[in-house]
């Protein structure tokens, strides 16, 4: 096939696409007023949450079931290309300060590697080959998760990803935001989250990069809920690794004990400074090695190592 015939095929396929769709109404936008497409701009991201709440069934199932894997000890591996692969870079790098997780739990691949994150890799995204190497170098197992990230659904590093990951035994979702796309198709769990056409022809980095955020935000956070990571809605887990953190650690201990500054400052230096195990001697009245021993026994969960200590 000639490279002129492949770029007629591929120009088709975009047509096709809702993300891609061009918005005659829209054409004259450059002429507004700045306030004006700042309105229109604001307008079309209040439609984001409505189309991912459609979706909240599918994204539960996922969420357990990357959660069962995960507590066997398995990896959350985000895969994309652009600015999809970027947002799961984003949210891999923000769980090991937020919930302490080791940084080879949740990881984040980016076709094109950490450069592309800043800079356009050439044909990166097109590589189903690039994907599988990139998943390779992990050592993928059956208790793992793949998590294809693609706007249009059909990028080959994410439907690669998923594809070989699929074949390895690994939990596979794939996250688009166009309909019966091939991303979702090859994926145990299909989550489409449809936002139509953006403001600027094809610039997914708008509504769908938002749509993508905020699924990636609940993939992440209500997973790990479910693992124990949280007490109520407080980040028990956090990893105090600057003075913020710190003044948040004792905060949360505060907010989770009540107890006063003496003892909470007392109960996180024998507790090496983990707010999880603070918060368990003040509330269990145990000292720090029965806490961190109640913790160990019960995967970590607070609640569960609670109800033993009492």
């Amino acid at each position: 096939m000639t490279s002129a015939s492949n770029a007629r095929d591929l120009r088709a396929e975009l047509d096709s696409l809702t993300t891609e769709a061009f918005r005659p109404e829209l054409a004259e936008i450059d002429q507004l007023p700045t306030l004006d497409i700042a309105r229109l701009m604001n307008g079309e991201d209040t439609s984001v949450p409505a189309a991912v709440a459609s979706r909240l069934p599918q994204i539960a199932a996922a969420i357990d079931a990357i959660a069962d894997r995960m507590a066997l000890g398995g990896r959350l591996v985000y895969a994309g290309a652009g600015t999809a692969g970027r947002l799961g870079v984003l949210d891999a790098s923000e769980c090991p300060p937020t919930f302490n997780t080791d940084p080879t739990q949740v990881v984040g691949l980016i076709a094109g590697g950490p450069a592309a994150m800043v800079t356009s890799v050439e044909g990166a995204e097109d590589s189903k080959e690039l994907a599988r190497a990139d998943l390779d170098a992990l050592a993928l197992t059956a208790t793992d998760t793949v998590v294809g990230i693609s706007a249009s659904g059909r990028t080959p590093y994410a439907i690669g990803a998923v594809e070989h990951a699929r074949a390895r035994g690994a939990l596979t979702i794939g996250l688009s935001c166009n309909p019966d796309s091939a991303l979702a198709a090859a994926a145990e769990h299909g989550v489409e989250i449809v936002v139509g056409p953006e403001l600027l022809t094809g610039s997914t980095r708008l509504k769908a990069g938002t749509a993508q955020k905020l699924v990636l935000n609940m993939l992440s956070t209500i997973t790990m809920i479910r693992l124990g990571k949280t007490y109520g809605n407080l980040m028990v887990d956090v990893r105090a690794s600057n003075d913020k953190l710190r003044a948040r650690s004792r905060r949360i201990v505060a907010l989770a004990t009540g107890a006063d500054d003496a003892d909470i400052e007392r109960a996180l230096t024998e507790a090496g400074g983990e707010v999880k195990t603070a918060i368990l001697i003040l509330l269990g009245d145990v000292d720090g090695p029965t806490a961190a021993r109640l913790l160990e026994e019960t995967g970590g969960h607070l609640r569960t190592a609670l109800a033993a200590a009492t």
